[in-house]
């Protein structure tokens, strides 16, 4: 008898998402599914989904979820973290909602040391309302509102936001990965599963930046827009482990 070694996480609702062809959004998904499941915690869970291509998540997440206003997302799992200090608290955001309109909240949260989680993806675009300039787009990068590229004396540089936080005493936890090819989608749950894990050990704020695709806005296929991101974005936004407070190993 065959014995089926790889499933749908129970975490993982068995729909179809609304995302493009190629998006990687739905491996950031399962990733945290994974993790949800394996550290025994879907019933304790509470997701904040934000405006942006993950406006859905919470329908994709067999967990508790809640929409936040667009960049609020830190600030509503906030609230909801404080209320139900026993629940598991994360955030799912994209780079526009985090670290423009949001930045505020995700900043002030690190810095209390608010004892939540953060799922950051960064596509280096806004996608769901057309391919604009982002905080993270790289200088040079076309988009629909910089048609010649990322001009740096106009709009400077990108933003590094796991650089930022990490120098926050609140912030307990600050990698940055990506989902370009099996290794670093390996090593990418290992990071989410250690940023949840300082979350229940009570030790403070914890966020890990996704390095994603978005071959529609990129205007490329979606194998092109992974050579894209490998080539362009891996320097812009070097991979690590930012900080680690705990000092835990990462496996």
């Amino acid at each position: 008898m065959e014995e089926k070694v790889f499933t749908r996480p129970e975490a993982l609702a068995d729909v179809e998402t609304h995302y493009c062809p190629g998006c990687q959004h739905g491996i950031i998904h399962r990733l945290v599914a994974e993790v949800i499941d394996e550290l025994g915690i879907r019933k304790k869970a509470i997701g904040v989904v934000p405006v942006g291509c993950s406006v859905l998540a919470d329908q994709y997440f067999n967990i508790d979820a809640i929409n936040a206003a667009h960049g609020r997302a830190p600030a509503v799992a906030t609230g909801i973290k404080r209320v139900h200090p026993d629940k598991v608290v994360f955030t799912y955001q994209g780079d526009g909602d985090i670290a423009a309109i949001g930045m505020a909240e995700t900043v002030h949260a690190a810095a209390r040391g608010e004892q939540i989680t953060i799922v950051f993806v960064n596509n280096a675009i806004y996608g769901m309302t057309g391919g604009q300039m982002a905080p993270t787009t790289l200088v040079g990068q076309v988009t629909a509102t910089s048609p010649y590229g990322r001009q740096l004396a106009s709009a400077g540089s990108p933003v590094r936001l796991s650089e930022m936080l990490a120098i926050l005493d609140g912030a307990k936890y600050i990698a940055r990965v990506s989902v370009n090819d099996s290794g670093n989608i390996i090593r990418a749950k290992a990071a989410i599963k250690a940023a949840f894990e300082v979350q229940l050990r009570g030790e403070g704020f914890a966020m890990v930046e996704v390095l994603s695709t978005c071959p529609t806005n990129w205007g490329k296929s979606p194998l092109e827009a992974r050579k894209w991101l490998t080539e362009n974005m891996l320097p812009q936004f070097p991979l690590g482990i930012y900080k680690n407070a705990a000092g835990g190993e990462v496996k």
